[in-house]
């Protein structure tokens, strides 16, 4: 006969005493997290003998001086099937890449920026056709630039205000600086709007006093929009926006070297950042003097933190989940939906976006999304929604095939063929591909929509 669990009164006073302290300091305790696991390629429906074609084909671009070092990770059905390093974190030092180490994600840092902001959607602080002024009163009244050329040519009024679906999208009417000539392009520059010492209500000031480069909802346009939304995320929480991913995202995904800069304990796992040179590759960050060693006061939700490969699976694998990991529901599963889905207009879809041209490719909020199987892409990549990084890194995520792939390195301007060789790779790997006509595995719907 089982015995019944005894009373409360029956536990010894120091197990109460424990029960006490641990009630109270639950918030704020890290638990150990559970790791997401490995498998078998084959247990996940992958084979093997394709995913060993990956290594070599990685370690081609590292003999070849086109990149410094590789980390690639695939994971499927919630479990990794590969993880590998290649190369080097520091060429010069021969230091050998390792799996868990911290690269410059860039705009990786777009799609948990977006998740942030949808937190805050999901506790009712915004609609997303919301102006963006009525919680950012600096950009309301915000005109069009008049001529993209000429600057003596007076600026027109917006024929509506940028919204935060806008923002999400990259349609607001705001541009970047980096990579034009225009007129705004050029104000960008001049005022630097994404200074690293200015904060971002301060970037907001700035950014007040400069035109649009078009109609807010006539284009799409790669921008500044997201780091729009850091301060956005301030604003509606309360809180700076680096301590509301700690607490909301980073925190809770035990994303534990996810940040806006890499302490000292960890610069031994700092990759070397690198560009082309005549000879090979040149350094042109590196972990000893890198800005990443202090915490920038412009908190760049844009491009400004940094990863690993390990962290931003965690991320991804909530994403596939619906917006839960290990018992802990980041977003509801209809928000996950909403955001990766397309919402550009048939007429705003670009071919392709700065990384790399992708026919038949949109946006969501806060993601390039697949509508379309064009050229040699799979059924199972309709629906698939991710994005890359300025240093090369690159992510995608395909429902479908219940799939994530990560590249990470460490080299610019952007060249990610090895990625999408690695991308290749992993779709033709699948024993089990995605079949629209089996009742087994439905269809994932890639159309736009939103509340």
């Amino acid at each position: 006969m089982k015995r019944p669990f005894p009373p409360a009164r029956q536990l010894s006073a120091v197990a109460l005493v424990l029960f006490a302290i641990l009630a109270v300091l639950a918030p704020h305790v890290r638990l150990s997290a559970e790791e997401i696991p490995q498998a078998e390629p084959s247990a996940v429906g992958l084979s093997a003998e394709k995913l060993s074609e990956i290594r070599p084909a990685m370690q081609r671009y590292v003999d070849e001086g086109k990149l410094p070092g590789v980390v690639t990770l695939l994971a499927r059905r919630g479990k990794i099937a590969h993880f590998e390093a290649v190369g080097y974190m520091d060429v010069e030092a021969k230091r050998p890449m390792r799996r868990d180490a911290i690269f410059r994600i860039y705009s990786m840092s777009k799609p948990i920026t977006s998740v942030a902001v949808m937190t805050l959607y999901e506790a009712g602080k915004f609609e997303l056709d919301d102006p963006v002024s009525k919680f950012i009163p600096q950009l309301k009244g915000l005109k069009v630039v008049g001529d993209l050329r000429d600057s003596s040519v007076p600026p027109v009024e917006p024929q509506r205000e940028m919204t935060v679906r806008d923002l999400l999208r990259h349609t607001a009417g705001l541009t970047y600086g980096y990579f034009g000539n225009t007129v705004v392009d050029r104000q960008y520059r001049s005022v630097k709007l994404l200074d690293r010492t200015s904060s971002l209500e301060q970037m907001i000031d700035k950014l007040s006093k400069i035109p649009l480069l078009y109609q807010p909802g006539s284009r799409w346009h790669y921008s500044v929009a997201v780091d729009v939304l850091g301060r956005l995320v301030e604003v509606l929480s309360g809180e700076r926006f680096d301590v509301y991913l700690q607490q909301h995202i980073f925190e809770p995904l035990d994303m534990r070297d996810t940040a806006f800069y890499v302490p000292e304990e960890k610069l031994d796992r700092f990759t070397t950042n690198y560009r082309p040179g005549r000879d090979g590759l040149v350094p042109i960050d590196e972990p000893e003097s890198s800005t990443y060693r202090r915490s920038p006061s412009l908190l760049s939700g844009g491009g400004g933190l940094v990863s690993t490969t390990r962290d931003y699976l965690r991320f991804c694998q909530m994403l596939l989940n619906g917006g839960r990991l290990n018992g802990v529901q980041i977003l509801r599963p209809e928000t996950v939906a909403l955001m990766t889905r397309n919402h550009l207009p048939e007429k705003l879809v670009p071919i392709g976006f700065g990384l790399v041209k992708r026919p038949g490719v949109g946006f969501g909020l806060g993601f390039s999304v697949r509508v379309e199987a064009t050229g040699d892409e799979p059924p199972g990549a309709v629906g698939e929604y991710g994005w890359g990084g300025a240093a090369s890194t690159l992510f995608w995520i395909s429902p479908r095939e219940e799939m994530i792939g990560i590249a990470m390195t460490q080299r610019m301007p952007v060249d990610t063929r090895y990625a999408q060789e690695f991308r290749r790779i992993a779709y033709e790997a699948i024993l089990d591909p995605y079949d629209a006509s089996s009742p087994k595995r439905k269809p994932m719907p890639a159309t736009a929509g939103g509340r």
